[in-house]
């Protein structure tokens, strides 16, 4: 079977392209990217809601799951030969390289190093499944999940499309309904005091886009369902070093919740706090989101191969932590 992502795409003429079997379950964003080579996320999700872009003859959204059998109009685009980007600049590649944490045949996992993007675009040329790609040429390397650009920590990347569709299926279980079969960890840094013991925070997400195009999430009704739960681990410089797991996976869902409690994420320059974040740079050094993703725990093939990944806290986190104390 052919590899979507090995066909080059061409910049003139609709076509339609049908979902195979292999692609079953694969969000639509993920699948145009995987179609148009180059292109950026922001012309993706601009064709996607334009109404450009079609599946089975009806308006889609950008995660609309797609079927084996769904037929997906593409609209012509205007880009680049992959080769005009030339290749990941051989520190990104280093970095990369020594980040990962665990291989096995199904999966790859990586400690993403803090202000490297999960995808390119938009004026990144290369994201960390760019330079895997790069890395490892000619494997077809998927990403299971994205992380903030400036959240450092545990990512996981498929080299099988039988373990992406099954990692892909737990992160859509629902936790009210009885699943939540896969487990995040983060650790944060929370701005003030947080009170001892577990604060869940349930509260809807709602993500809008402001003028150039920048997501912006805040806490409304009609949002998604979004829940977390924050403890505090330790008490460091008035701060609160805390354990954060989260049910569900939405856009920014940690820095909004964490927000709306009143503690923001030091080092969080959207949701944050501008004069906390500006002492914390001066007494700690802390030039950066203090948010890691620290660890996922899982099973595969039906709960009989159990995961448990680890990304350990980045020195320049623990070196901020060590200065507050």
């Amino acid at each position: 079977m052919n590899d979507a992502r090995s066909q080059p795409a061409p910049t003139g003429g609709v076509r339609t392209v049908p979902v195979d079997g292999e692609r079953a379950g694969q969000r639509l964003d993920n699948f145009l990217l995987s179609q148009l080579k180059g292109a950026p996320k922001s012309l993706v999700y601009k064709i996607v809601r334009s109404g450009q872009v079609r599946v089975n003859g009806g308006r889609a959204k950008p995660e609309t799951r797609l079927q084996a059998g769904d037929q997906v109009r593409i609209p012509p685009v205007r880009l680049g030969e992959p080769a005009d980007r030339g290749a990941p600049a051989r520190g990104l590649l280093e970095a990369l390289a020594a980040s990962i944490v665990f291989e096995d045949a199904r999966l790859l996992a990586i400690s993403k190093p803090s202000g490297i993007a999960s995808h390119g675009g938009s004026g990144i040329g290369f994201g960390v499944i760019e330079t895997l790609r790069a890395l490892r040429p000619g494997e077809p390397l998927e990403l299971v999940h994205r992380l903030d650009r400036d959240t450092s920590g545990l990512m996981v990347v498929a080299k099988k499309r039988s373990a992406l569709r099954e990692l892909q299926a737990l992160m859509r279980e629902d936790p009210r309904a009885g699943g939540g079969s896969i487990r995040k960890r983060y650790l944060a840094l929370l701005a003030g005091r947080m009170p001892d013991g577990v604060m869940s925070v349930d509260a809807a997400l709602h993500v809008g886009l402001r003028q150039g195009g920048e997501r912006h999430v805040q806490v409304q009704p009609d949002g998604k369902p979004s829940l977390s739960h924050f403890r505090v681990l330790e008490r460091r410089g008035g701060h609160s070093y805390c354990e954060v797991r989260i049910e569900t996976g939405r856009t920014h869902q940690i820095r909004v919740h964490a927000g709306h409690i009143g503690h923001p994420v030091a080092g969080d320059d959207k949701y944050g706090d501008p004069a906390v974040n500006r002492r914390l740079r001066e007494q700690a050094g802390l030039k950066r989101l203090f948010l890691h993703a620290a660890s996922l725990e899982f099973a595969l093939e039906a709960g009989r191969v159990p995961y448990v990944l680890n990304a350990p806290l980045v020195p320049e986190l623990v070196e901020a932590l060590d200065r507050l104390a």
